[in-house]
């Protein structure tokens, strides 16, 4: 698997902007384990909103496992796996935002988490793909409804 994003991202529909996109540039990631983007420009009609600075950070990284976990063996008597570990990655996008008015700038957080039983990445990849395909799908379908709800706290 590779993480490769390109420039320009097209980011999902949001309430009043029209056709956003992020020109990024590889920065670096906070840890061995990951890739870091920062955002560059911006495309598309979004009033307000900045670029990636110091003060005001807007990035996305995406992490791996340090270690890999593999899947133990089975209880000779019961066939069956006591503990199934699991292998984390973990995408976190990090935007500076005003709390108020003439006040410095807070990090927002949007963490994504997948956590993979260990062995289904080779018993059942189908499987681990699909969940991945929905999640990104409905997050994609609902970006707006996300965005607002973010905003008014109604879902």
């Amino acid at each position: 698997m590779t993480y490769a994003l390109t420039t320009p991202v097209t980011g999902g529909a949001q309430t009043g902007f029209t056709a956003p996109t992020y020109t990024i540039v590889s920065d670096t990631a906070p840890d061995v384990n990951g890739k870091q983007w920062a955002v560059t420009a911006l495309g598309g009609t979004q009033t307000s909103v900045t670029t990636h600075s110091v003060a005001s950070p807007f990035t996305v990284s995406f992490f791996k496992p340090k270690v890999f976990r593999v899947l133990g063996k089975p209880n000779p008597v019961t066939g069956l796996v006591k503990d199934v570990p699991r292998n984390t990655y973990k995408q976190i996008v990090r935007k500076g935002v005003l709390p108020l008015a003439a006040q410095p700038y807070a990090t927002m957080q949007v963490t994504t988490i997948l956590d993979v039983p260990a062995g289904s990445d080779t018993v059942d990849p189908a499987n681990v793909r699909a969940a991945i395909a929905l999640a990104i799908g409905a997050l994609n379908q609902l970006s707006a409804g996300i965005g607002d709800s973010s905003v008014s706290g109604i879902i």
